[in-house]
C-alpha cells in the first residue's frame, strides 16, 4: 500500500495480452478524480467524490452520440448501482466496485487474468520481484519512478475516443449549471 503522490493521469491496469481491460485514475478538476473503466467496448467513467457515472458503447457513441443506460440488455458488461455504491463487472472475470461511502475502489479479477496485465496495481502474476514493473520491462524500488512510468498522456486527461457530440438546448442549460467554473451548483 502507498500514496498515490502523483498529480497525473495513471494507468492503474491494463491487459496487455488480450486487451480485456483497461482502469485509469484520471486527475480531474480541483484535485477531484475519477476512474475510468474500459471493458468490451464499454466505458464507464465513476466519479466518486460526486456519487455518479457514465457509461457509454465506443463504437455507438461514435456514430451517434448517445449514452448508454447501464441496464442496457445487450451489453456485455454488466452494472448495478446502489445508494453509496457501484459495481461493473463482465462475463470474463473482471470486476470493479466502488463504495462512495468509504471513498473506496477496487478491482478484482479472476484466475484466468493471471499475469496478463500491468500497470500501478502489480503485475498480477504472485511474483513479489517483479510488482513494480515499468512499461518498458525494468523494475525499480522507487516510488515517484514507477509512479511516474504509468502516468498516461503527460498529466493531462484521457482523451476521449468518441466524436464531439452536437450540444443539445438542454445540455446548454446543463452546462451552465453544473460544469461551469461560478456555478454554485458545480
Amino acid at each position: 500500500m502507498y500514496d498515490l503522490a502523483s498529480k497525473c493521469s495513471v494507468l492503474l491496469a491494463k491487459d496487455f495480452v488480450h486487451s480485456a481491460f483497461t482502469v485509469i485514475l484520471n486527475e480531474e478538476t480541483r484535485n477531484s478524480r475519477s476512474l475510468y473503466v474500459e471493458m468490451n467496448q464499454t466505458v464507464i467513467t465513476i466519479y466518486p467524490q460526486l456519487k455518479i457515472s457514465k457509461m457509454y458503447n465506443l463504437s455507438f457513441t461514435e456514430e451517434n452520440c448517445q449514452v448508454l443506460d447501464p441496464s442496457l440488455e445487450n451489453s456485455t458488461m454488466n452494472s448495478r448501482q446502489g445508494t453509496n455504491k457501484i459495481e461493473v463487472s463482465d462475463q470474463k472475470g473482471i470486476s470493479v466496485s466502488c463504495d462512495f461511502q468509504y471513498d473506496l475502489c477496487t478491482v478484482t479479477l479472476a484466475g484466468w487474468h493471471h499475469g496478463d496485465s500491468a500497470g500501478l496495481f502489480g503485475t498480477n502474476d504472485n511474483e513479489a520481484g517483479n510488482e513494480w514493473m515499468m512499461p518498458n520491462g525494468s523494475c525499480t524500488d522507487n516510488i515517484r519512478e514507477f509512479t511516474q512510468s504509468w502516468q498516461v498522456n503527460k498529466c493531462r486527461l484521457v482523451p476521449k475516443k468518441e466524436k464531439p457530440c452536437p450540444i443539445t438546448a438542454k445540455q446548454d442549460i446543463c452546462k451552465v449549471f453544473f460544469e461551469e467554473p461560478h456555478s454554485l451548483l458545480r
